[in-house]
């Protein structure tokens, strides 16, 4: 039983015009979704989630920077994980090949503070891991800060806004354009049990902010950001629920 941003990503992609409404939400963006556009997750029959070192090669396989994408991330890849994305979509952007990757939130505990944690009796690979990914994340740090220096993503806290950012930025530098999109499902009562949903559009912005404004500055969003020659956007939009999500079984 699906519920909470989870069920709304799946809800709205199983919807027909999901392209169509995909493209007015990004608006006024120059992006375009192509009849050749694919995406994941595919709906409730599809329901797997992207992660970008087998997502990006399957649908850019013209681009030879996966590989550099996961060794920048991991030192022992076998049995490790790069992030999982809510959505992740094929498009063109400024009229090229890029990706539009979506990080989707319906009430606010879905907004997550905590950093990147690691167990004491995590094994000698996992700790490379971990060095490894904060090492990224703050190789990523100094590129954003290169762009406002009040950018201060973190393994160790946000770390789920800090791999965000760290992406994209990654991303732009192998030359592959990106819409990095915080998207706030909005009206979803069925969740109030687990924690306050988003009323409408004002209060996820407003949630947002407060979340992210000792990582990254909201004045970053809504722009394009030029990261070694490829645009990079940051942005935040909002939209209504397909459905309510179901109560809790008992």
């Amino acid at each position: 039983m699906e519920r909470g941003s989870r069920k709304h990503v799946l809800d709205w992609i199983s919807v027909s015009s999901f392209l169509e409404e995909f493209a007015s939400l990004l608006s006024p963006i120059p992006v375009h979704f192509p009849k050749y556009t694919i995406y994941m997750p595919c709906g409730y029959d599809k329901p797997n989630e992207a992660k970008l070192d087998t997502f990006g090669p399957a649908v850019m396989p013209d681009k030879h920077v996966w590989g550099r994408l996961q060794d920048w991330w991991l030192v022992h890849k076998r049995g490790a994980n790069t992030p999982n994305w809510d959505i992740a979509s094929t498009c063109l952007i400024e009229g090229r090949k890029g990706l539009v990757l979506v990080e989707a939130k319906a009430n606010w505990p879905e907004l997550g503070y905590q950093g990147k944690s690691i167990a004491q009796t995590a094994s000698a690979k996992s700790i490379e891991n971990h060095q490894k990914i904060g090492d990224a994340i703050s190789e990523a740090c100094v590129g954003w800060r290169a762009i406002d220096p009040r950018v201060n993503i973190s393994r160790d806290t946000h770390y789920q806004l800090s791999n965000r950012l760290a992406f994209a930025w990654k991303l732009a530098t192998l030359g592959i354009p990106v819409v990095l999109v915080y998207l706030g499902f909005t009206g979803d009562e069925g969740i109030r049990d687990a924690g306050a949903p988003f009323a409408d559009d004002a209060d996820w912005r407003k949630a947002f902010g407060e979340y992210c404004k000792d990582v990254v500055p909201i004045e970053l969003f809504e722009k394009c950001h030029n990261v070694g020659g490829a645009p990079v956007w940051l942005t935040c939009r909002s939209r209504d629920i397909v459905e309510q999500s179901p109560p809790v079984r008992v």
